[in-house]
């Protein structure tokens, strides 16, 4: 089974039912079927929940994560350990370099996230998720 880590623009696109929301259902349910086993940084919950309040209040927004995202988006947590080694990669963008470090520590086989640019020297291959969707339909 392919372990994958969802970005958090693909979790937002799932949960607000952005542009991309298709491809993010998709994985959703691949996930939920136990096709696949999707994680999702602990830090990148916060995110979620505070940009997905400002849409949909904090209410709704914490049933929404609690109900239907780590239920199925495993939380994978960020360690101390983590964080100094994503500080010592010195990457652009210190999140992703978070994201990339927890991807590490579960091996993960994909990170799923519409920026893949944000992860150029990443050694887990950055997808997004129509790229993805394609390379596990292969594999099923």
């Amino acid at each position: 089974m392919k372990k994958v880590l969802i970005d958090t623009n693909v979790a937002l696109d799932y949960m607000l039912h952005r542009q991309g929301y298709s491809n993010a259902m998709v994985i959703y349910l691949l996930a939920e079927q136990n096709f696949i086993s999707a994680f999702i940084s602990a830090s990148a919950i916060t995110d979620i929940f505070y940009i997905a309040s400002k849409k949909l209040g904090n209410k709704v927004a914490r049933e929404n994560i609690k109900q239907h995202l780590v239920p199925v988006f495993k939380p994978a947590a960020v360690t101390d350990s983590h964080i100094y080694q994503a500080l010592n990669l010195e990457w652009d963008d210190f999140e992703d370099s978070v994201q990339y470090i927890v991807g590490e520590s579960f091996s993960a086989d994909y990170i799923v996230t519409r920026n893949t640019h944000d992860f150029s020297f990443s050694t887990i291959p950055a997808v997004t998720p129509e790229d993805f969707l394609k390379a596990i339909t292969i594999s099923l």
